[in-house]
């Protein structure tokens, strides 16, 4: 009976607050509908006044209340955040917010692809030699009597034990079949989201590396930025000097003596359209129209280097005809080019555009080389010329040209040359050196000191300061005197046994530092020189061919002839450290730091790695069957830094990574 009065009484209390919570919201209803009323409804009407100070009364009565304001105040004391979890659970919470998440967030959660269950993978992932085990001791004898129930009446009684056996053996095999393909896709589903990762990876690279490319642009901008600056300093300066110039000679004259008054008189005698001397010297210098440039670039761009082995960055139709030299200074720097249509271009890299012509020989340029804002050619002429490409008149900012009022992106399409501005190179000549009596098919400069071999089987050594030959060494005669000081044949000219080539250069190749020179010749053997006696000190003999290529290293010396083969020397002993071969004859070689490049003839440049052994093609010719194009052979190769320049028999050069 107790209970049950307790029991009618907390339902009686619970009513009597039902009823007035009810109470007073009907009570606040009342009073929040007043308040509107009075406030949207008509001034004219007496009455609404009356409730809505009743209302207000009302009202005030209840604030006076303690409990109301210490609620009151509490709430104004307390955060959003707070008055939230002091009302609701966190399990709540968490509840509504995944009930109430916008369909544009539910639209874009990812399908589970996956048929297994949780437990099945996790079941999986649990090693056979764990589920074979057996169970600790007491567990093993609180349940061996059941399993034994189960298995009795799972396979029947009547069963002899060794099909039982054999049952047991099955349904293992089943099982560990089926957790083999539970595992199997999982790995599947692991390969699958590795590929995402990388996909997401690669597009962010993508990113990343456009990002470089602006990065590149924006310092490219500033250098020239820079150099206006520098020049705007120059101009500056030379116009306070003219001031100083002037003022001084702005100076009241002197009392004049007059055995020099006398001598006055002379010079008014003169012809009056003689300008004397202190006339002269009080004139100012004219300035100079010449752009003063930086030796070379303050930063090297390394885009390329992010690159895929391989990838193209560029092509341009440089020329009408077969390209038959070429050369750079850094990557995305300064590029010469020279072909059999008797031109002489020089490009820029950064933006594969013409800057202008070299114009000077009377013949084809058949050998060239590029050093910071120097240029040497050697021409079919017989002669060699230096150009100083720092005095071009060219801008890299240069890019967009102007047709009436708007300003439009030069056609960069690469089927034709660019047009450059006839006067850009107007500057750059330093002088010409002329001695040889044959063309000039190979040169190499450094410092002061420019080495060039002609068809004329002479070898000059020049002077630039002086700007004259200082030395002319005779190769036949060298090797003959080579011949007779060694007491062999190594040294002597020699057949190579096979057809002379007449297209074949009698001085294919060379390269000289400090005294030491290297020499390959039409014989296939490469002489290494001193300079300083003008002798042949080694004889390398090994090409069965013309030499067409040579450099070397602190350690080594590799070598490209006809014959198709390419040899790496060991300078220290003389010896051949490798050698490999090709199908059809080197015309062009160039190494950097990590790998050989080679043009034999192909539409693909050779390239081999010396840091793996690995050789692989790059170029055009790679995809040219899937693109159903066909690119000419290539002739010239480069290779500075990864960086790959090309050129090729019709005319085109091509730039790639490697």
């Amino acid at each position: 009976m107790p209970l049950n009065r307790a029991v009618i009484a907390d339902g009686s209390r619970a009513r009597n607050q039902f009823w007035a919570r009810t109470k007073q919201i009907e009570a606040f209803g009342r009073k929040v509908t007043t308040t509107a009323s009075h406030l949207i409804g008509p001034l004219s009407d007496p009455s609404s006044s009356v409730h809505y100070q009743h209302a207000m009364t009302e009202l005030q009565k209840e604030l006076r209340r303690p409990g109301i304001q210490q609620r009151v105040f509490s709430y104004a004391k307390a955060s959003p955040t707070e008055l939230v979890r002091s009302r609701l659970s966190t399990t709540e919470i968490q509840h509504r917010a995944l009930t109430y998440l916008p369909d544009d967030l539910l639209r874009h959660i990812p399908q589970n692809e996956n048929v297994y269950s949780l437990f099945q993978g996790f079941q999986a992932t649990i090693p056979e030699a764990a589920e074979d085990e057996p169970m600790g001791k007491g567990h093993h004898k609180s349940t061996s009597r059941a399993q034994k129930l189960l298995e009795e009446r799972r396979t029947g009684s009547e069963e002899p034990p060794p099909l039982a056996d054999m049952r047991k053996e099955r349904d293992k095999a089943n099982h560990r079949l089926e957790m083999m393909t539970v595992r199997k896709n999982m790995c599947s589903a692991e390969i699958r989201e590795i590929d995402n990762k990388i996909s997401n990876l690669n597009t962010m690279r993508r990113i990343v590396l456009d990002r470089l490319g602006d990065v590149e642009q924006d310092e490219l901008r500033v250098e020239q930025d820079l150099l206006e600056l520098d020049n705007k300093i120059e101009e500056m300066v030379e116009d306070l000097d003219d001031a100083v110039t002037l003022g001084n000679a702005a100076t009241p004259p002197t009392e004049v003596d007059p055995e020099d008054h006398a001598s006055e008189h002379d010079v008014q005698d003169m012809d009056e359209t003689f300008m004397s001397a202190s006339i002269y010297e009080k004139l100012p210098s004219p300035k100079s129209s010449k752009r003063h440039k930086p030796t070379r670039r303050k930063s090297i761009p390394i885009r390329h280097e992010h690159f895929e082995p391989g990838s193209n960055i560029r092509e341009v139709q440089a020329h009408n005809d077969m390209i038959t030299a070429l050369d750079f200074d850094v990557p995305f720097g300064t590029m010469v080019t020279a072909a059999l249509d008797d031109t002489v271009r020089v490009w820029d890299l950064n933006v594969g555009r013409c800057i202008g012509l070299l114009e000077g020989h009377h013949a084809s340029v058949r050998c060239l080389q590029v050093e910071d804002n120097i240029v040497a050619t050697g021409s079919m002429d017989a002669s060699i010329r230096l150009w100083d490409l720092s005095k071009a008149d060219y801008s890299p900012q240069e890019k967009r040209i102007t047709k009436g009022d708007e300003d439009t992106e030069e056609d960069d399409d690469g089927d034709e040359p660019l047009a450059a501005h006839p006067s850009s190179m107007r500057d750059c000549p330093l002088f010409s050196l002329e001695a040889h009596v044959d063309e000039v098919t190979a040169l190499h400069f450094r410092g002061d000191t420019i080495v060039s071999g002609s068809a004329d089987k002479t070898l000059r050594q020049w002077d630039l300061v002086k700007g004259r030959c200082v030395q002319t060494l005779d190769v036949l005669w060298a090797a003959a005197q080579a011949s007779a000081t060694i007491n062999s044949s190594d040294g002597q000219w020699r057949n190579t046994g096979r057809v002379p080539d007449a297209s074949a250069d009698f001085v294919g190749a060379l390269q000289c530092f400090d005294a030491a020179l290297a020499c390959g010749t039409a014989d296939g053997m490469v002489r290494l020189w001193d300079l300083r006696s003008g002798q042949v000190h080694r004889s390398l003999v090994g090409h069965t061919g013309p030499v067409t290529c040579l450099q070397f290293d602190d350690v080594h010396l590799v070598t490209g002839s006809l014959d198709r083969s390419i040899r790496i020397w060991d300078l220290r002993t003389g010896s051949i450290y490798d050698a490999y071969a090709y199908d059809n004859p080197v015309t062009s070689m160039m190494f950097d730091a990590r790998r050989i490049t080679s043009a034999v003839g192909e539409n693909v440049v050779k390239i081999y790695d010396k840091t793996d052994g690995r050789h692989w093609d790059c170029g055009a010719g790679v995809t040219a069957e899937e693109d159903g194009q066909h690119p000419a052979a290539v002739e010239e190769v480069r290779v500075k830094d990864g960086y790959l320049t090309e050129g090729r028999k019709d005319g085109v050069v091509g730039i790639w990574t490697c």
